[in-house]
């Protein structure tokens, strides 16, 4: 608690400079890090959130959105158009084996994907951009998200039901920024695609249903181990036989379980898995293959099947031609033009395709990599860590690149898909 009064004392003064927070960027990612949080229990991250645009005197600070999203925003001295910056908030149900200071504290989470780190920069823009509301030409809209990570079963959440609880209304932005960060772009850099930047990303169950016998009268029953295995290998003739080579897509079969005796023919097998792709029309193609190739390959042994599709599904996270090309100049000019990357898409997702889907969005990777201090392992993993001078080039290029959407420069427009 002491930490936290200390964080809300600080927040009240000027903001400077995005290098002058650094000190300020390291406590709040460290706090965050120290305390996370599992998707739709973000409870104590929003709380320290609010508390900090409320130190800001922003002009709304909206909580309980989304369940425990939080809405900032920030009214500038003149008048002009609504940008918006995305930060998800939820952890990972990942047990930490760094051995750093800021280790968690709650056993088995995690931050593992770096959402720490988006929060403390969100913030640290918050913090410049207050201090030169007067100068500002128009509004900054934050939108701290939650269940990035996908919601638990049976709940909604993430940014599907913060657009649905209205987070992008009053004022509605005319574009929205995000970031995510990792080691595979170095420290001190920032990376892009233009066009696709994540594949969608759908999830499946199986099940094959065929009819239990004894395991030494096999023709009495109908394996649906030996079915499920030779389902396996047709799905995955649809990468390879039935999409076009130069459409990027992946199909995986996660588990498979059957059976539940030696001598016994099993009766039913489940199966789980995964879709991507960066091309909406191949996503929806992808499924009535799934469901012809089940039929056929069933049908042929008399077994049949159940194709179900879970979870929440999202869409491609692509950056408009247009937007990109707009706000990589943007960066360039405050970074450099040597620190500025085109990176190729990349199969993970990312629920900012929902804002995407609403609003012209850009989303890029904040560099956090660094061979020589040991930061190389991949999101999602125990040993995840990134160089925190991260931070400090995470807020200069989304100031610069929320100022530039509220300039006479702003950003190009861009059809909403």
């Amino acid at each position: 608690m002491t930490k936290f009064l200390l964080l809300l004392a600080a927040a009240t003064a000027p903001a400077q400079t995005p290098e002058s927070l650094r000190a300020r960027l390291v406590e709040t990612r460290r706090d965050f890090h120290m305390h996370p949080e599992l998707s739709n229990r973000e409870e104590r991250t929003a709380r320290v959130i609010a508390g900090r645009l409320r130190a800001l005197k922003f002009d709304v600070v909206k909580t309980g959105v989304a369940r425990h999203g939080v809405v900032g925003v920030l009214k500038g001295g003149k008048p002009g158009p609504v940008a918006a910056w995305r930060a998800d908030m939820d952890a990972l149900p990942v047990q930490e084996s760094n051995d750093v200071s800021y280790k968690s504290l709650n056993k088995g989470v995690k931050h593992a994907c770096g959402h720490d780190v988006h929060m403390a920069v969100a913030l640290g823009i918050a913090e410049v951009l207050a201090g030169r509301r007067a100068e500002l030409a128009g509004t900054v809209k934050f939108l701290f998200q939650p269940a990035e990570e996908g919601a638990p079963v049976g709940e909604e959440g993430g940014a599907a039901l913060m657009i649905k609880e209205g987070a992008l209304d009053n004022p509605r932005p005319k574009v929205i920024f995000g970031l995510h960060t990792g080691t595979m772009v170095p420290v001190g850099m920032v990376g892009y695609a233009s066009g696709p930047a994540l594949a969608s990303a759908d999830q499946f169950k199986i099940r094959i249903l065929g009819k239990k016998s004894h395991a030494a009268w096999p023709h009495q029953g109908i394996d649906a181990v030996t079915i499920g295995a030779e389902c396996v290998v047709a799905l995955q003739s649809i990468r390879s036989r039935q999409i076009d080579p130069m459409q990027p897509m992946v199909l995986t079969i996660g588990s498979f379980h059957g059976g539940n005796r030696s001598n016994i023919v099993a009766e039913s097998v489940e199966m789980e898995g995964t879709v991507r792709t960066f091309n909406e029309g191949v996503r929806e193609n992808v499924r009535t293959m799934m469901k012809q190739t089940l039929a056929g390959c069933t049908a042929a042994h008399g077994a049949k099947f159940q194709l179900e599709w879970q979870g929440m599904a999202y869409p491609v996270t692509e950056n408009p031609p247009a937007l990109a090309s707009w706000a990589a100049g943007v960066m360039k000019s405050s970074l450099g033009a040597q620190n500025v990357m085109i990176t190729p898409g990349v199969m993970g997702a990312e629920d900012f395709s929902y804002f995407q889907k609403q609003i012209p969005g850009f989303f890029y990777w904040l560099g956090g990599g660094n061979a020589a201090k040991g930061f190389t392992a991949g999101n999602h993993t125990a040993e995840f860590d990134v160089d925190e001078d991260a931070l400090v080039v995470g807020v200069k290029t989304g100031v610069a690149l929320l100022t530039a959407a509220l300039g006479d420069s702003g950003p190009p427009a861009t059809p909403t898909p």
